[in-house]
């Protein structure tokens, strides 16, 4: 069709009819895709709707992963939405946690005398299975539990690295792994038993599993090691999954000590291929937050 001058003219006055926002968001759209899988969560565009809404608004702004930590808890219905929502986008499903710690009560305590949280964990991470399948997951979260104060750490050492290799016996067949979560003691996790990424590399050696690996959160291992590269360079082998956060406040990169430009030019050094899930908060509240997060990725993207 030929473009008369009278319908450029038409065409520019009619989009000067459009909302702003909504033409800001037209163009916002449709952007290039990361080169690494930086995963959102539900919370990360709150602005743009629900769950749904807010996965079809990361793919647009060129995420290609998701994680869902809660996902466990929801409807079969809810996460065969998502698993669909997901695989319409061409997106990967990152983590979800396999067995939820009762935070409160500081339990389960893995290595402690009685079994019974033992067996309890094991029967978490047979069920975790179906929902791994529904949501096409390759990786689920697992947290090594709390001290037990009455029991010496060797000991109980041992017993986590036994229960990690059972739980590793029950996974293995269906090719996923679980990924252990270091957690730091001094802001966030007073009392747990695994606080760094080489501690969990030691329980992963013992347990000599390919379904049981390591999640490196950088924001729990910068706050209780530091040394961030040299530490995944050490323990690389054994390293399943990566989340980023950035310290103080685990919100992006950026707002924080963290120089996580090197540690993604590292990252593409190693031709990382798995997922980075985006495990902190928006700085600022709103869009203003939401457009801040994806142009902080999109700096250490280009890193």
């Amino acid at each position: 069709m030929t473009l008369s001058r009278r319908t450029l003219l038409a065409a520019g006055a009619a989009a000067s009819l459009i909302p702003a926002g909504i033409a800001a968001q037209r163009r916002s759209t449709n952007a290039a895709r990361f080169s690494l899988g930086y995963a959102p969560h539900e919370g990360s565009f709150a602005s743009r709707g629900g769950r749904i809404e807010q996965i079809a608004y990361a793919a647009d702004q060129g995420f290609t992963a998701w994680e869902d930590n809660e996902a466990a808890t929801r409807s079969v219905a809810e996460q065969e939405q998502m698993a669909k929502a997901l695989a319409q986008r061409g997106m990967t499903m990152g983590v979800f946690v396999a067995s939820m710690p009762k935070w409160a009560k500081s339990r389960p305590l893995l290595g402690a005398n009685d079994g019974a949280e033992r067996e309890a964990f094991l029967a978490d991470i047979r069920a975790s299975l179906d929902v791994a399948k529904r949501l096409n997951a390759t990786r689920m979260t697992v947290v090594t539990g709390f001290m037990d104060p009455k029991v010496p750490v060797d000991i109980q050492t041992a017993r986590v690295i036994d229960v990690m290799r059972r739980a590793g016996d029950i996974v293995a067949p269906s090719r996923v792994a679980m990924v252990m979560e270091p957690l730091n003691t001094r802001t966030n996790h007073p009392g747990v038993y695994m606080q760094t990424i080489a501690q969990g590399y030691a329980v992963a050696r013992g347990a000599n599993s390919p379904a049981v690996k390591i999640l490196a959160d950088l924001y729990h291992e910068q706050i209780q090691s530091g040394n961030l590269i040299p530490t995944l360079a050490t323990c690389w082998s054994e390293i399943g999954y990566i989340q980023f956060g950035d310290n103080p406040g685990r919100n992006e990169p950026s707002t924080g000590e963290i120089n996580f430009a090197s540690v993604v030019k590292w990252l593409k050094a190693q031709r990382y291929t798995g997922v980075i899930g985006m495990e902190h908060g928006n700085s600022i509240a709103g869009r203003a937050g939401e457009d801040r997060l994806i142009a902080a990725y999109r700096e250490i993207d280009a890193a």
